[in-house]
C-alpha cells in the first residue's frame, strides 16, 4: 500500500473513472508526511464537498486537507514546488508513545558539534555524498535555505529546508551528523566527507519513521482553494 495508490483508488471510485496522480515528493517506507501535494487533470468542476467523500473512502492513516485548482493549466506538483521542509525527530530515553514516531538515540552526543555541522551544510550546493546510488536525477545540486538542530522539549530535531532533495538525502544528513556528534570524526572530517562526493562515506542507517515531510511551498498565487 502507498499513499499515492490509495489516493488514486479513492479518486477513481468517487469520479467513476480511472484517475492517476503525480506527487510533489516521494518518501521512503515509514516516513510521515504532514504535508504533500498530488495533481491530476480533470475536465469537470469540483467543490469542497469532495473532501468529505474522499476522506470517507480513504484509509484512516491518510486524509485530504484541501483541494486546489491551478491558475497554470500545466502546473506540476513536483517540478513547480519551490521549497520543501523536513524534520527528523530524536529522543534519548525510552518512551512508548514515541515508538516509530521518532528515533530513540540513547547515546552521549556533542550538541554543539551538531549545530556546527548543520551550519556547514548551508555552505554547499553539491550533495552527491548524501544521495543513494542509482538515483534518477540529472544533478546533485540543491540549495538549502535552512539547516539547524532544535531542542523541542526532551527531543532534538534536525530541520532542513531546500529547493529540492535527493533520494535518501535527509536521512543521510542526519545519520552522518550523528556519527560526528559521537566522536567518529572531526568537524574537518565532516567537511571532507561532504566534498568527497562518495555516498559510501555517508550514514544512511537512521530509520524512516523519525522523518517528517513537514511543508511544501509553491509560487504565490499558483494554487486557488476550492470555494
Amino acid at each position: 500500500m502507498t499513499v499515492q495508490g490509495e489516493l488514486n483508488k479513492a479518486l477513481s471510485r468517487f469520479l467513476r473513472r480511472p484517475v492517476d496522480t503525480l506527487g510533489a515528493s516521494r518518501t521512503d517506507e515509514g516516513v510521515h508526511a504532514l504535508c504533500n501535494y498530488y495533481h491530476t487533470d480533470l475536465d469537470i468542476a469540483l467543490d469542497r464537498k469532495v473532501l468529505y467523500n474522499l476522506n470517507a473512502l480513504l484509509p484512516s492513516a491518510l486524509s485530504v486537507k484541501n483541494i486546489y485548482t491551478s491558475v497554470d493549466p500545466v502546473a506540476n506538483a513536483r517540478f513547480d514546488a519551490v521549497r520543501r521542509r523536513y524534520r527528523y525527530r530524536i529522543y534519548f530515553k525510552k518512551d512508548p508513545f514515541l515508538f516509530e514516531r521518532a528515533l530513540l538515540f540513547p547515546y552521549a552526543i556533542d550538541r554543539e558539534l551538531l549545530h556546527q555541522t548543520a551550519a556547514m551544510l548551508r555552505e554547499y550546493t553539491d550533495f552527491e555524498t548524501f544521495s543513494k546510488r542509482n538515483a534518477q536525477t540529472k544533478t546533485f545540486k540543491c540549495t538549502l535555505y535552512r539547516s539547524e538542530w532544535e531542542a523541542v522539549g526532551d527531543e532534538l530535531h534536525f530541520v532542513v529546508e531546500g529547493n529540492r532533495f535527493l533520494r535518501g538525502m535527509v536521512r543521510a544528513l542526519v545519520g552522518t551528523q550523528l556519527r560526528a556528534a559521537r566522536g567518529k570524526f572531526s568537524l574537518d572530517g565532516f567537511r571532507e566527507i561532504i566534498a568527497s562526493k562518495d555516498c559510501s562515506r555517508a550514514d544512511f542507517s537512521v530509520p524512516g519513521f523519525g522523518l517528517y515531510l513537514e511543508e511544501i511551498a509553491y509560487p504565490e498565487g499558483l494554487l486557488v482553494p476550492l470555494a
